[in-house]
């Protein structure tokens, strides 16, 4: 018999099965959730089991999950208003585009239980916007994660003008029970938190590669081989606090503000035109060396595996 549960939601329904979805799928798994996944391409029953399959034995080392797949606890079903009606926490990966996501967000609130909180994965776009047609929006939140989710611990919980606070810790508590890292951000903004730090550094890295400061595989290894790895402990406020040494954030500012001051205001402006995307095309191409994106892939989450296994063990 199926269990509802508002403290700790057995029953989870993911729509859209895409690869963020399907991370999903293998993650709430993983976690001995029972999963329904909806989405009405044809294809999206075998392309999501091949995802899971293929994720499964980084689930195994980071979560301790079973070797064998819990296949019977996955079930697809293409309509919607079926797949929601026994959900306890609903994952929304549809397409990003407001005017969809917004009716979208009004049919699911219509067919959701009345417990089941509604989350969207949503990597820009407003809460507030989103549940404007619901007619429960307070459990409407937005919880979006860092591809791929069954990897990156990081979810994104930010809740519109109408959501609950209720909603809110609920939301929190969940992820964390699945083995996420929620933060909570106070207030809208486009893009949230994660995705504005990146698109600034990524700007800036596109900048340098468009007046040939340097090549586009050295900035690549800029990052990676130097602030990266300490990013990947301390973010850049806790960095920069080291990097005054035992007088901390004050003596890095009293020493190093009017250096940082002149680094900021000389940060040029990029834009993704033509010329932008050839000189990335040609650039990742030299820097992939006949590396196909599977094997990409795959050599990324090995080191973050690596890295997220020393970050347990150190504490960080």
């Amino acid at each position: 018999m199926t269990r509802h549960s508002t403290d700790t939601p057995d029953n989870v329904t993911i729509i859209g099965a895409g690869t963020i979805g399907a991370s999903w799928a293998g993650l709430f798994l993983a976690q001995g959730k029972n999963v329904v996944l909806c989405d009405p391409a044809d294809d999206a029953q075998a392309a999501a089991r091949a995802f899971i399959r293929q994720a499964w034995p980084t689930l195994v080392a980071l979560h301790g999950a079973s070797a064998d797949i819990p296949w019977q606890a996955l079930e697809f079903d293409p309509d919607m208003e079926s797949a929601l009606a026994r959900a306890d926490f609903v994952q929304e990966n549809a397409p990003e585009r407001e005017d969809f996501k917004i009716d979208l967000f009004a049919r699911m609130d219509a067919a959701a239980p009345e417990h089941a909180i509604i989350a969207s994965s949503t990597s820009g776009l407003l809460m507030s916007r989103l549940q404007s047609r619901c007619a429960h929006p307070e459990r409407c939140v937005i919880g979006h994660p860092f591809n791929p989710p069954h990897l990156i611990p990081l979810v994104e919980v930010v809740g519109g003008k109408r959501t609950s606070d209720e909603t809110i810790e609920r939301a929190m508590a969940f992820y964390r029970s699945v083995g996420k890292h929620p933060i909570k951000i106070n207030k809208e903004v486009t893009g949230h938190v994660a995705n504005r730090l990146q698109a600034a550094v990524w700007r800036e890295a596109i900048y340098l590669a468009m007046e040939n400061v340097a090549s586009i595989e050295d900035i690549d290894a800029a990052m990676a081989q130097g602030p990266g790895l300490r990013w990947a402990v301390f973010g850049p406020h806790m960095t920069f606090h080291l990097g005054g040494g035992q007088g901390g954030m004050a003596h890095f500012l009293d020493h190093l503000k009017g250096p940082v001051q002149s680094w900021w205001d000389a940060l040029g402006d990029a834009r993704l035109d033509d010329a932008t995307r050839r000189k990335l095309l040609e650039g990742l191409e030299q820097e992939s060396r006949g590396r196909t994106i599977d094997v990409l892939a795959g050599e990324r989450d090995a080191a973050i595996l690596g890295i997220l296994a020393a970050k347990k063990r150190s504490g960080a």
